[in-house]
């Protein structure tokens, strides 16, 4: 091999620093603009997720709250809530306008219809009435008189001993006198009408509720001044109480006339009230998109009154006597219990987080458990568990 041959192979592999290798570079540069810009929106997203509470560990929940349930809700096809309502209700007012000079009655008594529970001034009534009583006795003396002159007028007339004319002015004058003793009886019925107006009646048997105005207030029949009341007060009959529960729409299908409930009063949750559906009211409450139903007692003790809050049960049966009369148990939606370390427990929120309470539980009813021991009626606890929830879990009530 010549010199030539040799000085021209290794001049082949000498490397090329010309200008040509800008190209690379300027790749280089495009990936490392690429680089910061997902570095970038990494960056981003996070910001995003800790702003956004991503990393946030904290579960949200919604609570439930331990009852009382009756053995027949396992029957339950709806529930409802509504309030006691008297059917039998009047605000008792005085049909006179006048000063309030007596009340006998105060809230809780019990009353007869026809008592009179109050009265209003009646001295200027009363006055009218002796006058209208005076003028009455008057024309009944008259009348006496009148009476005797037609009559001696008539004997006269057949015997010739006295003119028409006298015997026809004894016969006006009788006729005016009858008249004027029946003007005068309607004006003391007026008058003793006008003294009833005074007196302010129960119109049925009942209870007062309420108690509206004071002796010595200005009561009116329709309240027109600022300074006098409608009514006196108000009156319920305790034997027409029944539940108002208000059905959703979408519900109503499954109500019937006659159909079993069970009614608990929120005053008394362990105590159960047999009762039917006497009446759905044929028209639906735009604003709520609810239908009204009425709903009777089959008894009731005076535990019940007027405004209280009730739950009513609808049933698809009626309950079996020995289930009517059990003792109501504790329960809780089933979702809210669970299992951990082979024992049955619930969550409960203290300070934002998870507390669990070991429980016993007894029989399950519909979508409901029993709890024996470990939650007392009214307490809340975590209405849904899953795997999140674990003790000391940080919570959010919902």
């Amino acid at each position: 091999m010549t010199t030539e041959t040799k000085t021209a192979d290794l001049s082949a592999l000498r490397i090329d620093r010309s200008p040509s290798q800008e190209p690379s570079s300027g790749k280089s540069r495009v990936w490392i603009k690429v680089v910061i810009g997902v570095v970038v929106l990494f960056l981003l997203a996070a910001a995003y997720l800790i702003f956004s509470g991503g990393f946030d560990s904290t579960v949200e929940v919604q609570l439930a709250m331990a009852a009382f349930t009756s053995p027949a809700q396992a029957n339950a096809v709806l529930t409802a809530s509504g309030y006691v309502v008297a059917q039998r209700k009047a605000a008792v007012a005085s049909k006179g306008t006048g000063r309030l000079v007596f009340l006998g009655v105060e809230e809780g008594d019990r009353v007869k219809q026809g008592q009179i529970i109050a009265r209003i001034e009646d001295e200027d009534v009363l006055a009218s009435l002796e006058q209208a009583r005076a003028n009455l006795r008057l024309y009944e003396a008259e009348l006496n008189d009148a009476q005797q002159t037609l009559e001696r007028q008539r004997n006269l007339l057949a015997q010739a001993l006295t003119s028409q004319a006298d015997y026809d002015a004894a016969e006006a004058r009788y006729k005016r006198v009858v008249a004027s003793i029946g003007s005068a009886k309607a004006a003391v019925t007026a008058a003793e009408v006008a003294l009833e107006y005074t007196r302010i009646r129960a119109p049925f048997d009942g209870t007062v509720l309420t108690k509206h105005a004071d002796v010595g207030e200005v009561v009116a029949p329709f309240a027109a001044a600022s300074s006098s009341r409608g009514s006196v007060v108000t009156l319920a009959d305790m034997a027409s109480l029944e539940v108002e529960a208000d059905v959703s729409e979408s519900n109503i299908e499954r109500i019937s006339p006659g159909q079993t409930c069970e009614i608990v009063l929120d005053a008394y949750p362990d105590h159960r009230y047999q009762g039917y559906v006497s009446k759905i009211v044929p028209t639906a409450d735009r604003a709520k998109a609810t239908v009204l139903t009425k709903v009777k007692f089959k008894s009731y003790d005076n535990r019940v009154l007027p405004e209280m809050s009730a739950k009513v049960t609808f049933l698809s049966k009626p309950p079996d006597p020995s289930i009517a009369k059990a003792k109501s148990i504790v329960t809780l939606p089933s979702t809210a219990v669970t299992t951990r370390d082979g024992k049955e427990v619930v969550f409960a929120v203290r300070d934002e987080h998870a507390v669990e309470i070991p429980i016993v539980v007894g029989e399950h009813i519909g979508t409901l458990v029993e709890i024996k021991e470990g939650v007392d009626v009214g307490q809340k606890v975590i209405a849904r568990i899953d795997d999140r929830i674990r003790a000391g879990t940080k919570v959010k009530v919902k």
